[in-house]
């Protein structure tokens, strides 16, 4: 069940939330490292 949901975020998440891809975490604003950490941990309890 947990795992299904967090699937079902990481979809949501590719579909809205902006692409970090190819960027420097260094050179990240707040709210864009906040996102970067939220979607890396979606992704990660999906995968588990």
């Amino acid at each position: 069940m947990k795992k299904a949901l967090f699937k079902v975020m990481v979809k949501i998440n590719n579909a809205i939330l902006p692409s970090l891809y190819k960027k420097d975490p260094n050179h990240l604003s707040t709210w864009q490292k906040a996102l970067l950490g939220y979607r890396y941990w979606v992704l990660t309890n999906a995968l588990d």
